[in-house]
C-alpha cells in the first residue's frame, strides 16, 4: 500500500473543503433592502403616508409580497396592518379596518400605505417587510409614528420663521423710509412755493409803492 497517498489524500480533500467554505462565505447573498423614514410625526385627526421603498438583486416578480405590521407603544405584540400579494389586501378587522389604503407602485419599488384619521392609539412602530423570491431575506423597515395634537416647530421651521420675519421687517422699514422721504419732499416743495409767493407779493407791493410815490407833473 502506498503510504504517501494515504497521508496526502485527506489533506487534499481538506484543502478543497476549506476553499469551498471560503467561496460560499464570499458569494453575495440574495437579500431585499427596505428603506423607510425612522420617525414620522402627524397631527391627530389627519392622514399620514407611511413611505416604504425597497431594492432587490432580483427582478420584481409576481410572487412579491409586502407585509405591514404595527406594534403599539409600550407593547411587544404586533398586529397586521396591510398585506400585498399580486394585489392589495386591506385589513378586514382590527383598529385599522377601513383606515388603511394602498399608495404604492410595485414598478417603482414603492410599497407605501396611507393611514387615515389618526388618533393617539396609533402611536407606535409600523414595520414594512418585502419578499421578492428568491430574495426572501433582508432588512425590515421600521417607522416610529407619533400622533400629536399640534405640529411642533422644528429648527428648520424656526429658521424659516425668523428669515420671513426679518424680510417682513425690512420691507416695512423700507416702506416707512420711502413714505417719510416723500412727505418731506412735499413739505420742502410747499415751503419753497410759499417763499417764492411771498417774495413775489413783496416785489409787487414794493413796485406799487414806488409808482405811488412818484409826483405827478403839472
Amino acid at each position: 500500500m502506498d503510504l504517501p497517498s494515504l497521508v496526502h489524500g485527506p489533506r487534499w480533500m481538506g484543502a478543497v473543503l476549506f476553499l469551498g467554505v471560503q467561496l460560499l462565505a464570499l458569494w453575495p447573498v440574495a437579500a431585499v433592502e427596505v428603506h423607510t423614514s425612522r420617525e414620522v410625526e402627524a397631527v391627530n385627526g389627519t392622514n399620514v403616508r407611511l413611505k416604504c421603498t425597497f431594492s432587490s438583486s432580483s427582478p420584481v416578480g409576481q410572487r412579491l409580497t409586502v407585509t405591514w405590521n404595527f406594534r403599539p407603544q409600550g407593547l411587544n405584540s404586533a398586529e397586521s396592518v396591510f398585506y400585498y400579494y399580486e394585489e392589495p389586501y386591506p385589513p378586514t378587522n382590527g383598529r385599522f379596518k377601513e383606515r388603511v389604503t394602498w399608495d404604492g407602485n410595485i414598478g417603482r419599488n414603492d410599497v407605501s400605505i396611507i393611514v387615515w384619521n389618526l388618533n393617539p392609539s396609533d402611536n407606535g412602530t409600523f414595520t414594512c417587510q418585502v419578499k421578492n423570491p428568491p430574495d426572501v431575506d433582508g432588512t425590515i423597515g421600521e417607522i416610529q409614528l407619533r400622533v400629536v395634537q399640534q405640529v411642533h416647530f422644528s429648527e428648520i421651521h424656526i429658521l424659516l420663521l425668523a428669515i420671513g420675519s426679518a424680510c417682513a421687517l425690512m420691507i416695512i422699514v423700507v416702506t416707512v423710509v420711502a413714505v417719510c422721504r416723500h412727505y418731506r419732499n412735499r413739505r420742502q416743495e410747499k415751503s419753497t412755493e410759499t417763499v417764492e409767493t411771498e417774495l413775489t407779493e413783496k416785489e409787487t407791493l414794493k413796485s406799487t409803492e414806488e409808482k405811488a410815490s412818484v409826483p405827478l407833473e403839472d
